[in-house]
């Protein structure tokens, strides 16, 4: 558990003797507190304190990382139960099964189906993150050959499931260096698992049916591989999601080490739908990887909508840039429309004005990224913000009308929108789908 700088200025010498660049050990132990400064700052720090110190200053759920460059998968280093505490750090990584018997036109299909879960949502990119390649017959040369096929034609993350140690090895010595993530799926492999896995320095995961089985697991293997997964497992939904909140839990408010590691789920039901229900749930709750059978875009898209949305600050809303956009070949005789700089918002409206093919001018201003009613009530979308935003931009050299097109949600600041700016106010449809048949007809 971190110290408090209190218990920190206790360890310390108490010299006073500013070569530190503090003026007493107090402040230099309220600032080692907030991780501001590095501990070897101080040249009197024995070995035990900073034995201490480090130990201490370890963060509740371990980092791991799987894969290399930019494919690079970051998960657990998580600090809260809460995202309205502090938001969620690392996106939970979104991944799918496929089984070596996949013949090497199936596996070529899937890879690409894969490869097309790239999406773009409110400006930001959103994709898959992993593949993994399960074993399903001991001793068999298709694993090694499948896998091959996926380091040619995908750079995302590699999870590997063998069921032979010997094929682990064989696994590592082609793909190593990518770091992938080794999972065992039977804890009578453990052993030679950890083994292998920390001689490759990559990082493991097995499976435990409970909380107090997969501490007791961690526990056997965590100085041979620290870098570790944990596979939560039950038949039921309610144990999963109790299970998965638990190991948070203990890791973060009880400094519980030996499940202060990422954990993952395997989603994997028949039925497709009910699979990627579950899947969100698991997003939702913990789960620092989610593996899937499915590859269908419209069961993908909405669990990296469902993460995207999750893994935002909620202190700080998406937004774009605060400008004039110019939509279609917009010209100076083009309708004006005015919303917020949410971008939520924006890309809904933007897409509206793209349906109607009228060319227009968009623009957005500047409410620290509030949706049009939240920014009218919180005073940063009103008739003096419009004005003073319209003079920023300079749209009177834009374009040669003065009609401004306002949400119809604020029509109520019309009037003295008009009078503060000298433009004619022009009241739009209150929902965006509304703006096709409102521009064609303008």
């Amino acid at each position: 558990m971190a110290l408090s700088g209190l218990d920190i200025y206790k360890l310390l010498p108490k010299t006073n003797c500013k070569k530190c660049g503090f003026q007493t050990c107090l402040a230099f132990a309220m600032q080692l507190a907030k991780k501001a400064i590095p501990l070897d700052k101080c040249p009197f720090v024995t070995p035990e304190v900073r034995a201490v110190l480090e130990q201490a200053s370890q963060p509740a759920i371990r980092l791991v990382e799987i894969g290399s460059g930019e494919a690079k998968s970051s998960i657990g280093n998580e600090t809260v139960l809460f995202r309205h505490e502090e938001k969620f750090h690392h996106p939970t990584a979104i991944g799918f099964i496929l089984e070596d018997v996949l013949s090497e036109s199936e596996l070529n299909k899937a890879i690409e189906e894969i490869n097309k879960c790239t999406f773009e949502r409110v400006g930001q990119k959103i994709e898959v993150n992993l593949v993994a390649l399960k074993e399903t017959k001991s001793k068999d040369s298709k694993f090694i050959n499948a896998l091959k096929i996926l380091l040619k034609k995908t750079t995302l993350g590699l999870v590997l499931m063998p069921k032979t140690t010997e094929t682990l090895k064989t696994a590592l010595e082609i793909c190593a260096s990518q770091k992938p993530l080794v999972y065992c799926s039977e804890n009578s492999l453990l052993d030679s698992f950890a083994t292998i896995a920390g001689n490759f320095r990559v990082p493991l995961a097995f499976r435990g049916s409970s909380v107090s089985e997969l501490s007791s697991l961690t526990k056997k293997i965590v100085s041979r591989v620290p870098d570790i997964v944990l596979d939560v497992h039950s038949e039921k939904m309610s144990d999963y999601l109790w299970q998965l909140t638990q190991l948070r839990r203990l890791s973060i408010k009880k400094n519980e080490r030996s499940v202060g590691f990422p954990t993952m789920v395997i989603a994997d039901l028949t039925d497709e739908a009910a699979s990627v229900v579950e899947a969100s749930m698991f997003i939702a709750k913990y789960a620092s990887i989610v593996l899937l059978k499915t590859r269908k875009p419209e069961y993908v898209l909405p669990l990296l909508t469902l993460r995207q949305n999750i893994f935002t600050d909620p202190q700080k809303p998406l937004q774009v840039e605060p400008a004039v956009y110019t939509i279609g070949a917009a010209d100076d005789r083009s309708p004006v429309l005015i919303t917020t700089n949410f971008s939520l918002t924006y890309y809904t409206v933007l897409g509206e004005i793209e349906t109607s093919r009228i060319p227009s001018h968009l623009i957005c201003v500047d409410t620290e990224g509030m949706s049009v009613l939240t920014a009218w009530a919180a005073e940063k979308f009103n008739a003096e913000k419009v004005a003073d935003t319209l003079i920023k931009f300079k749209l009177e050299e834009k374009v040669r009308h003065k009609n401004l097109i306002i949400p119809g949600y604020v029509s109520m600041m019309s009037g003295d929108l008009e009078e503060k700016s000298g433009w004619k106010i022009l009241v739009g449809p209150r929902e965006a789908a509304g703006l096709p048949s409102y521009l064609k007809n303008l």
